[in-house]
């Protein structure tokens, strides 16, 4: 639903502070029509795991920009991307990056794109404001626009600047997701996704594009996909044309989204009406190491699938250690962890006791990593 309260125009200049708002319930899965700034500060703090924010991005546009054979291009020169001097749009700036910094949750992240019209200003209060950049990815125009006036390089990549609120916060990182999503080698920093055409670009009623600016559903996918699991809320206080919320109803996040122009958010409702939720089988990404329980060798003895007097060996059967009632293993004057008692055997500085030693079972030698996996299983 489009939730429809007064919006408040834009003010071109530093914005006086008014007295607060009241704090609403949490609008999920709803578009709220007004200012972002007054908006998000009637949400209560720390209510939002992630922010996904398209700022205006303040163009500059001096005329018309004309193609070589004169038709005219349809370039971003709305009001609302429009600002009097760069001090007004760093106030603004300051504004809803301080609102943003109240209602994310203190192991949160935002991401924040830009041109570079005004990343680098944007990048620049982020650190004034104590967020803690984490990457900033450069999103790759795989089709970018021509410069049509053949005076600069062609423009074909914009800034995702990604931030936690500060050094220490534990954010969500999915690695293993990310890596599974690039054929299973580390995802890097520069993304090289096409700009939104096509039948993916909304239209309103006359046929033509609704939004300038429209995001391609395929960058969101990843940004979401690499640090947000289901569930967990996401806000986008530049709401446009819904491609975040589009996204997020697709993978199972709950949304919430900011717009001033009606029109948008017309446009956007209907659009993530027609999104159809991925089936909840589809949403099970790779568990991240990091976030997975902890299981000590032990639990494995406790639980009788490794009983005490077992006997271990490697995979090329050198070593043969008896399992303790503690959990330790004891081999040839050896006695400790199954990491400890593995790297002395071998000489080496340190060893993965997991992968190292064998059980057998059923006659068959199986690394004891199998049986801690199925532990794991046990557990979910």
């Amino acid at each position: 639903m489009i939730m429809n309260l007064p919006a408040t125009e834009m003010e071109r200049r530093p914005r006086q502070r008014t007295q607060p708002r009241p704090v609403r319930e949490l609008p999920l899965d709803q578009i709220i029509l007004g200012d972002c700034i007054a908006e998000m500060a009637r949400l209560p703090d720390k209510c939002v795991d992630m922010i996904f924010a398209d700022p205006p991005y303040n163009l500059q546009l001096g005329g018309d920009l004309l193609r070589p054979e004169g038709g005219k291009v349809d370039a971003c020169d709305d009001d609302w991307d429009k600002f009097d001097s760069l001090a007004t749009y760093d106030d603004f700036t300051r504004e809803w990056l301080a609102e943003a910094r109240r209602i994310l949750k203190d192991d949160g992240t935002i991401w924040v794109i830009g041109s570079y019209h005004n990343i680098y200003r944007v990048g620049t209060l982020l650190q004034d404001a104590d967020f803690w950049i984490l990457n900033d990815i450069i999103w790759r125009k795989a089709n970018p626009m021509p410069n049509f006036r053949g005076t600069r390089f062609t423009n074909a990549h914009e800034t995702l600047l990604w931030c936690a609120k500060d050094e220490k916060a534990r954010y969500t990182f999915n690695y293993r997701a990310m890596k599974a999503l690039n054929d299973d080698l580390q995802m890097r920093s520069d993304w090289v996704l096409p700009i939104c055409s096509g039948g993916e670009r909304a239209k309103d009623a006359n046929g033509d594009k609704a939004h300038p600016t429209q995001k391609p559903e395929s960058l969101l996918y990843r940004v979401l996909l690499s640090c947000t699991k289901p569930g967990d809320i996401v806000l986008d206080p530049f709401f446009g044309t819904g491609t975040t919320g589009a996204v997020a109803r697709r993978l199972g996040r709950r949304w919430i989204g900011i717009e001033r122009e009606p029109a948008y958010a017309k446009v956007a409702r209907a659009r993530i009406d027609a999104t159809l939720p991925l089936d909840e089988s589809a949403m099970t990404m790779m568990a991240d190491k990091r976030s997975a329980p902890r299981v000590a060798f032990g639990l494995l003895v406790e639980s009788g699938m490794v009983p005490p007097g077992s006997l271990l060996s490697d995979s090329k059967r050198r070593w043969s250690a008896t399992v303790g009632a503690d959990g330790s293993i004891a081999c040839d004057g050896h006695m400790g962890s199954i990491h400890k008692v593995g790297a002395a055997l071998q000489g080496a500085p340190s060893c993965n006791g997991w992968t190292f030693w064998h059980v057998d079972v059923d006659g068959e030698a199986q690394p004891i990593d199998a049986l801690r996996q199925k532990h794991l299983a046990g557990l979910s």
